[in-house]
């Protein structure tokens, strides 16, 4: 009997350990693509939704929630905020706004959408991006470049944020 227990306890911490960490590697996406007929770079990132919640909270003293209705507009502008902070965009030598569209959310990933202003001819493309580099030292960010159909990907782990390609 004693046996049953001793093993029902090493169960119960080994599940509860588990549920702590369901993904133990912390990755994310994001690509620039650049819009021939807009002139602009239409952004996107994936992220896992916990991950960007818990950024997200350490950052801002607030209890923000994803999948909650009533604080949508408040996690709203905090990811506005957060994207801002955290990722850049320079085109031939000069930083370009990147305008916050919004965001999408599934039961484990977040989407976010952003776009730049006009950009005319992009040949050097410089990114900084490092989100969720203030949660974790392990973060691994897949980052994108596509001008004119011609795709450059890089990994950027931390603490390295700044991305270079030339088309």
């Amino acid at each position: 009997m004693k046996r049953f227990f001793l093993l029902l306890i090493v169960v119960c911490v080994a599940f509860s350990s588990f549920k702590e960490n369901l993904h133990p590697y912390h990755v994310g996406s994001v690509e620039f693509n650049y819009n021939q007929k807009t002139k602009t770079f239409q952004i996107s990132g994936k992220f896992f939704l916990d991950d960007m919640e818990n950024a997200l909270n350490k950052k801002y003293p607030k209890s923000l929630k994803f999948q909650d209705a009533k604080g949508r507009e408040a996690i709203n502008e905090a990811f506005k905020n957060y994207c801002a902070d955290y990722m850049k965009l320079k085109v031939n030598n000069q930083f370009v706004k990147i305008n916050y569209l919004g965001f999408e959310e599934d039961s484990e990933s977040v989407d976010v959408y952003l776009e730049s202003d006009v950009v005319n001819q992009p040949q050097k493309v410089e990114t900084s991006v490092s989100m969720l580099y203030n949660l974790f030292d392990d973060q691994l960010n897949i980052i994108h470049i596509i001008v004119n159909g011609t795709r450059k990907s890089e990994k950027l782990t931390f603490p390295n944020r700044y991305l270079y390609q030339q088309f």
